[in-house]
């Protein structure tokens, strides 16, 4: 995992809301909206969300994005995600988790059958989403649509299976480690290779590990949770652990341009963390202060999230 970023959180004016990014442990039994209200008292903002959801039978890491940190998170959301989950064999459920009812029964595999299918699902795969979803089906949620009785019509999405090792089995029940990447659903993973076992099965419990460069034993409890301990700012070692380039604006007029959404010669921003070239999603700092994500061009910035100029209360 990455080392603790250098800077500091963005400081608000006195009073004003916290921006910065949180490491949150959820626990079981909480939605992850739930999981958020002791922040949001803390930070003493409205705006906290969070990059990946968490059903409510799993628990483990969420990264959380607190004040004008909301702005980035569709690009924390892209880092590579790992999960460890309990499939139970035997029976599916219609969520495919425990909270559902049981839909169908079938006989619990080999412990060669299982090692056999896991093969099939490494790399690319295409992969059907859970009927009890948020994913959108015609202007609603699918579990919206799930919940009244009706079947949503789920299309099938490419998704990367990084690492898929079977940890335990024993007595119907596979403890499975997996790396994959953004919009995999592990209970979809479970579903599918029972069904290649000639089974059926359902995820009885789910802790994420990491999203990207964040760990999950870098995590705090709701409860536990310290604005001025627990607050980080994004680094160019995060940047580039996501996929992003990392760049610093070193003449200050440059870094007042940037929250302005100003123009800035393509010249102006040096590489961080090694050569990198300019174009493309990247990440832009100036002594430490991250400003925000731009996509650098010859002709200049195309501006995607700018970070509030210092000061102006973390919204």
């Amino acid at each position: 995992m990455i080392g603790s970023p250098a800077g500091d959180p963005p400081r608000p004016a006195s009073g004003g809301p916290r921006a910065g990014l949180v490491l949150l442990r959820k626990p079981t039994g909480v939605t992850s909206f739930q999981a958020l209200y002791p922040l949001k008292s803390a930070c003493g903002s409205g705006k906290v969300g969070h990059a990946g959801t968490l059903d409510r039978f799993a628990s483990g890491l969420l990264v959380v994005l607190a004040g004008s940190y909301s702005r980035i998170a569709s690009y924390v959301q892209r880092g590579e995600k790992r999960y460890r989950g309990l499939v139970a064999f035997g029976q599916e459920t219609e969520t495919l988790d425990p909270e559902g009812r049981v839909i169908a029964e079938a006989p619990i595999p080999s412990r060669g059958a299982l090692e056999a299918a896991l093969s099939a699902f490494r790399g690319k795969i295409s992969q059907r989403p859970p009927a009890y979803s948020a994913v959108h089906v015609g202007g609603k949620r699918a579990y919206e649509i799930a919940r009244r009785g009706d079947e949503p019509v789920m299309r099938e999405r490419t998704v990367e299976i990084y690492s898929l090792e079977l940890l335990s089995y024993e007595g119907g029940e596979a403890l499975l480690d997996v790396s994959c990447s953004s919009g995999t659903y592990i209970r979809s993973l479970a579903r599918d290779i029972a069904l290649a076992c000639g089974s059926r099965a359902h995820l009885t419990a789910l802790e994420r590990l990491s999203i990207g460069p964040y760990g999950l034993e870098e995590a705090v409890s709701p409860e536990g949770f310290d604005p001025r301990r627990d607050l980080r700012p994004f680094s160019p070692e995060d940047a580039v652990a996501l996929g992003l380039g990392a760049f610093e604006l070193r003449m200050e007029e440059d870094a007042r341009r940037f929250a302005m959404g100003g123009r800035i010669p393509r010249g102006a921003f040096s590489p961080l963390g090694g050569r990198q070239v300019p174009g493309g999603e990247s990440a832009v700092f100036a002594a430490g202060r991250f400003l925000g994500i731009a996509d650098i061009q010859p002709e200049g910035p195309r501006y995607l999230a700018v970070m509030p100029v210092e000061g102006g209360g973390g919204e």
